[in-house]
């Protein structure tokens, strides 16, 4: 499981450019999985999403708080191109992205256990979406399980 997790501002979703979800300030991130991601590993993955210190706390700037502290909400995504190998020719190949159905079933669960934690919204798997958000700091971390 690959996740880039960027502290945003206002962030939304359109699907078949029609609105569809919006968070007024927290975290936007991008989720893929690939073979052998699990339960396991998306409890451990939450965990640390939801608890990363990396919200200032004072003027100071300093990431001292998580995004329960600041009463944030999630942007979840699912995002299959972050397992694209880009190592040979100019193609992007996707080999590694797990295939659809069960990517799909792990998502739900990904979102479902963040939404133990915080709000979340969502867009929908496989389907053309347009994302805006800000991006504060910037501030942009990836994780791997």
């Amino acid at each position: 499981m690959r996740v880039v997790i960027q502290v945003s501002g206002k962030a939304n979703c359109t699907v078949d450019y029609k609105p569809y979800s919006e968070i007024p300030k927290g975290l936007f991130v991008l989720v893929g999985f690939t073979e052998g991601d699990n339960e396991e590993k998306i409890k451990w993955m939450v965990n640390k999403i939801v608890n990363m210190r990396i919200f200032p706390k004072d003027d100071e700037d300093v990431g001292d708080i998580s995004v329960k502290d600041i009463n944030g909400e999630i942007l979840s995504i699912s995002q299959f191109t972050l397992y694209a190998d880009c190592t040979k020719g100019n193609r992007p190949g996707y080999t590694k992205a797990l295939n659809p159905e069960e990517a799909t079933v792990l998502y739900d669960k990904f979102n479902e256990e963040l939404a133990k934690h915080v709000p979340v919204k969502t867009g929908v798997f496989g389907s053309h979406m347009e994302i805006s958000f800000t991006n504060i700091g910037p501030h942009t971390i990836i994780l791997e399980k």
